[in-house]
């Protein structure tokens, strides 16, 4: 362990890392989200705005 990280410390770091992937595709009449973690993936296809 790293000598800079003091020890009352070292046991409150998560022992795991959050890694996420996204995408947001415009087309002309929809958005499309879709966001992937290790927790699994979530999406939405929403109108598209004007404005």
């Amino acid at each position: 362990m790293p000598e800079s990280i003091p020890r009352a410390l070292s046991s409150a770091l998560p022992t795991r890392r959050l890694i996420a992937a996204g995408i947001i595709r415009r087309h002309p009449d929809r958005t499309i989200t879709v966001r992937v973690t290790a927790a699994g993936a979530t999406g939405v296809i929403a109108k598209q705005v004007t404005r």
